[in-house]
């Protein structure tokens, strides 16, 4: 009782007493209740709240507290006392608390988040193409410098000679020639290795193939926004190595003019590929003057290290050559509308434009040849002189990879196929046929028989739901080389477009007259047409080539013949003009 007494009444002098003695009542009353040593434990609270804050205002002064509206203030406090500091008088040793600044604050929780994550181990980041902005897919002109492929995916929008488009997402390392490959594979054309890219520039009027180890992207990231790139046939693309004396005429060559005598095929192309040796192609040209429209006749040497004219006559000398156009850093190409865009003189002009060209006219130096052979040459040699050895190899690439895959892929006869014998049944008795001349020509007459009898079923219409007449009409509309009505000029821009090789060919229907139609062909570089003219006899309908000698059922039959036999073309029939749609 005497315990809860004294209890109570000390509760009562600690609500009684002044503010100023609240702490003091309550220290003094549970230091006698629990015989507690507290005046210790306070101090060692004042000491780390003085730590803490000493820490947090780091660079703060205390000549500027803060205010509760956030203004500092300009008065200084006054220096604590000396006898404020006693330890035996705890409530004067406890600093009131101040507030701190906003930094200090973030400063304090930066420092424990690194505390927190230092311990933990670096996770990469997954996604590094989002933080860097050089590898977005989007490809702008001139966003890739020459050069310098990057990686990722691009863009990029493909047409085809009927002005459609496929657009196609191919990587920075794609070449011409898998973009070619890819593009035969998703229109599901016939991989004869002739299909090439064409840069095309229409305000310009140029375009040229690109070479097959060329970058995609790199190109287009070199063309203008209405360049566009077409997919297309290039028979003439590596003629040259098949016959070059073709393209290499001895009068503009000037290794065979030195020696008077006639180069042969394969000393030729050794002399255009190897870097030791100096060959020249010479000749005259026209040239448009720069910032006219005045065309200039010049004597030319084309060498490995630039384009060359001669300001006196046909003079070699270094004094009088002065140097037109570099191959390193230019390109060649062909000039579509050369008389009317730009006053050629002839239509066998070609161009060499700069690659930092992006369509500047006095930049590019227009050229004229007198006649196609000579502007073959020309820009033939341009290719051989930038590439060399590059060339060669890309001409032989797809070679190679046909005999590879006809190694492996031969078809095997099977047992029974290999056991057929030609047998004779006319008489009674068949017989085995073993002289192979008489077994080829039993085969022949085997042959005409069943298209005689398949005539006589079509006339008579049990198996086929056409006349024979409306069949042979109509069968060759969907050949690839036959191509409509068309006009002369039409097919000689599809010729020239295609390369202008022996033996390139297509059909198309008269205008001079409409039951007939015309064979245009080219053979040494020039391009003839052949009328097909049909013929009546016993009541069919007959197509020939020559005034009724032979005579053909269909335009079919007549083209598998020609490619077989010359007959009174110049050359057979080899390469069809193929127009093909994306």
């Amino acid at each position: 009782m005497q315990l809860g007494f004294l209890f109570l009444s000390s509760l009562t002098e600690v609500f009684s007493a002044p503010r100023y003695t609240l702490l003091d009542s309550v220290h003094l009353s549970l230091t006698f209740l629990y015989d507690v040593d507290l005046e210790a434990l306070v101090n060692d609270m004042n000491s780390s709240l003085e730590s803490l804050y000493s820490t947090c205002s780091g660079q703060q002064t205390e000549s500027t507290p803060l205010l509760h509206n956030g203004e500092t203030s300009h008065i200084s406090p006054e220096p604590p006392s000396s006898s404020s500091s006693s330890a035996d008088s705890p409530q004067t040793s406890l600093r009131r608390s101040q507030p701190m600044h906003i930094l200090a604050v973030r400063r304090l929780q930066e420092e424990e988040q690194q505390l927190r994550t230092s311990s933990l181990p670096a996770i990469p980041n997954p996604f590094p193409e989002l933080c860097s902005p050089a590898s977005s897919p989007v490809l702008s002109p001139g966003s890739l410098p020459p050069g310098e492929p990057s990686t990722g995916k691009y863009i990029v929008k493909i047409f085809s000679e009927d002005g459609m488009g496929k657009v196609v997402e191919i990587p920075a390392d794609m070449t011409a020639r898998d973009l070619c490959q890819l593009l035969v594979y998703k229109s599901h054309c016939v991989d004869d290795n002739s299909w090439a890219l064409v840069e095309h520039h229409p305000l310009l009027g140029l375009e040229r193939c690109l070479e097959d180890h060329e970058l995609v992207v790199q190109v287009q990231a070199s063309m203008n926004s209405d360049s566009r790139f077409l997919f297309r046939k290039n028979y003439a693309k590596y003629e040259f190595f098949r016959n070059p004396l073709t393209f290499f005429p001895e009068h503009m060559v000037a290794w065979c003019q030195e020696t008077n005598r006639t180069i042969p095929p394969s000393q030729l192309l050794q002399n255009f590929l190897a870097t030791s040796s100096c060959p020249e192609i010479q000749g005259y040209l026209y040239v448009k003057e720069v910032g006219r429209k005045s065309w200039k006749k010049v004597y030319m040497f084309l060498r490995r290290s630039g384009l060359y004219c001669s300001t006196k006559g046909t003079s070699k000398e270094p004094r009088h050559l002065q140097l037109l156009a570099d191959l390193e850093d230019s390109n060649i190409f062909t000039v579509i509308t050369g008389k009317k865009q730009h006053g050629a003189p002839t239509d066998f002009g070609f161009c060499i434009k700069p690659n930092k060209c992006r369509g500047e006219l006095k930049e590019l130096r227009m050229l004229c040849a007198e006649d196609e052979q000579g502007r073959t040459c020309w820009m033939t040699a341009f290719r051989l002189f930038k590439y060399g050895i590059v060339l060669y190899q890309n001409y032989k690439i797809p070679q190679q990879r046909k005999t590879l895959i006809s190694h492996f892929s031969a078809p095997v006869r099977s047992v029974s196929e290999n056991s057929l014998v030609a047998m004779d049944f006319s008489g009674r008795i068949g017989r085995v046929i073993d002289n192979p001349v008489e077994a080829q020509s039993a085969a022949m007459e085997e042959g005409h028989a069943w298209r005689k009898r398949s005539q006589r079923m079509n006339i008579l219409g049990s198996h086929s739901p056409l006349h024979h007449s409306s069949l042979s009409s109509v069968i060759h509309i969907a050949q690839l080389w036959f191509h409509g009505r068309i006009s002369r000029e039409e097919s000689h821009r599809i010729i020239h477009q295609q390369g202008q090789v022996d033996g390139l060919f297509l059909l198309r229907v008269s205008q001079s007259n409409p039951k007939a139609f015309v064979l245009t062909l080219c053979h040494h570089q020039k391009i003839k047409h052949f009328q097909i003219l049909p013929c009546e006899e016993d009541g069919q309908v007959f197509f020939s080539l020559d005034d009724g000698a032979t005579k053909f059922t269909d335009l079919i039959q007549l083209v598998e013949f020609y490619q077989l036999n010359r007959g009174v073309l110049p050359c057979k029939l080899k390469h069809p003009c193929t127009v093909v749609a994306l």
